[in-house]
This record gives structure tokens, C-alpha cells and sequence, in this order.
């Protein structure tokens, strides 16, 4: 609980500098490209196409869903994935990414994957706006439901910033373990359910199973904003689940924080 507390506190006397340095941060990401910001909005975009251009056109086998046009599922779970992705990578990166924040600046080390979280996520949150003009130009205006949108954003911001918060403590003393994290983006997104349907899995145990991963509670959970039309509170369990993780996820990451958090500058230098 002290070294909770303590990662709290470093957050509240740190917050003007955490801010200022995920603006830092996502100004870096764009630096020296001549579109500039342009490829926050590129990059997803081309990826989209490729995923419906294969499914509808060349699979065929985009329908739609829930009366829904299967162009508008796929961007309802694909567009949270990216944030999520970019976590996974960046968020492990992140403290040896600035590395110097934590040996020449004596920056406090747990809050350097919240900035680089804040970073990613106001990219998503301008990416989540034009999802919705995209919904609003195709006919399908958002209903009432989309008012639970802020909170899978913030269920989603909160997982993978402690998600950061652990990994990024592991990676910063293996460079193996940071590979092996990375190799593993591919299947994650696999088996999620963002290219595929996980409530037409017909065996019920193998849909629970799916269903634990936390990245498929968030995209289900995006999409039943804008397509299945679902109260985050009609699925108690799944929230349940997804809690649960979240905890264990925080116990390991301030756990790991107690343990390595002196070491890492000695290992960092």
C-alpha cells in the first residue's frame, strides 16, 4: 500500500510535467515527417481499408452485423486497437525509450509510461471523433448508447497505462522480454475479436475463454456503443472479469515497481 500511495504521489507532484511531456511526446512522434500530423489519421486509414478490402471484397465475407454494414463494425473495434497496440509496443519502450529522464533527471520512473499513455490516447480520442462523423455520414447516427463511450475510453486508458507501468519495468531490465512482448502484438490482435465476430463462436466454453481477454472485453465494449446497442451494466460478469485482471495487473506492476525500481538506473546507464 506505501508504495501505491507513492506512485499516487509521484502522479500528483509530477502531474504539470506529465502533461507537458505527452504533448513532448506526441509532437516526437510526427517530427521530421512532411504530412505531419496527417499520419495519425493515414496510417489507420490505410490499415482499414486493407482489413475490409480483404474480408468484403476478396473473402466476401463481410456482412453485416446487427443491421450494421461490416465496414462500420470493423472500424468500431479496429480504431480502439490501435490505441491498444501502440500501447503494447510504446508502453513496454517507454522507459527505456527515456531512459534519461530516470539517469540524468531523476524523473519519477512510474510516471514515465502514464505520459507516453496520454500521449497515445489523445491520438485515439481524435481518432473515436472521426469515427463517429464516419457513423453520422453513413446514416447511422449514434444513439443513446454512445453516451457510454467515455467510459470503455477510460476503462481503456486506465488498463494499459498500468499495463505500461508493468511491462515497461520488466523491459527496462530484459531487452528479451521486450521482444518477446512485441512478437506477441500479432496474436493478441488475432484473437481478440476485431476482425472477427466472437459471439458467433459456437462452443461456449472457447467463447468465455475469448472473452477473458481483457483487449476483446474493450473492443466489445466500443462496439456496443455504436453497433450491439448494450449497457456496460447488462454484462456484469464480463465487467467482473475485466476488473478482476485490472487488479491483478496493479498488484503486479507496483509489486514489480518495489523490486526493481532502484536497480533500474544502475541497469539503464
Amino acid at each position: 500500500m506505501s508504495t501505491f500511495m507513492e506512485i499516487i504521489k509521484d502522479h500528483l507532484q509530477y502531474r504539470h510535467q506529465i502533461f507537458k511531456l505527452a504533448i513532448a511526446d506526441l509532437k516526437k512522434t510526427y517530427r521530421g515527417a512532411a504530412l505531419g500530423w496527417m499520419w495519425a489519421i493515414i496510417k489507420p486509414a490505410v490499415t482499414i481499408f486493407v482489413y475490409w478490402f480483404t474480408f468484403e471484397i476478396g473473402l466476401r465475407a463481410g456482412k453485416p452485423v446487427n443491421g450494421f454494414p461490416f465496414f462500420l463494425w470493423l472500424i468500431a473495434g479496429v480504431i480502439p486497437w490501435f490505441y491498444m497496440s501502440s500501447m503494447i509496443t510504446s508502453g513496454t519502450d517507454s522507459i527505456r525509450r527515456y531512459s534519461y529522464l530516470v539517469t540524468k533527471m531523476k524523473f519519477p520512473i512510474s510516471t514515465i509510461p502514464t505520459f507516453v499513455s496520454i500521449s497515445k490516447f489523445i491520438v485515439h480520442i481524435f481518432l473515436m471523433i472521426i469515427t463517429i462523423l464516419i457513423f453520422v455520414l453513413m446514416g447511422r447516427s449514434p444513439t443513446i448508447y454512445i453516451l457510454q463511450l467515455p467510459f470503455y475510453m477510460l476503462l481503456n486508458l486506465l488498463f494499459f497505462t498500468i499495463f505500461s507501468l508493468f511491462s515497461g519495468l520488466l523491459a527496462s531490465m530484459s531487452k528479451d522480454y521486450a521482444n518477446l512482448v512485441k512478437s506477441f502484438v500479432t496474436a493478441v490482435f488475432w484473437l481478440s475479436g476485431i476482425i472477427f465476430n466472437i459471439n458467433t463462436v459456437s462452443e461456449p466454453w472457447l467463447k468465455s475463454l475469448l472473452m477473458l481477454n481483457p483487449v476483446a472485453f474493450l473492443v466489445e465494449g466500443y462496439r456496443n456503443c455504436f453497433i450491439n446497442h448494450v449497457w456496460f451494466w447488462e454484462q456484469p460478469k464480463r465487467l467482473l472479469y475485466f476488473g478482476i485482471i485490472t487488479l491483478i495487473l496493479l498488484i503486479l506492476g507496483i509489486w514489480t515497481y518495489k523490486r526493481l525500481r532502484k536497480e533500474i538506473p544502475d541497469v539503464l546507464n
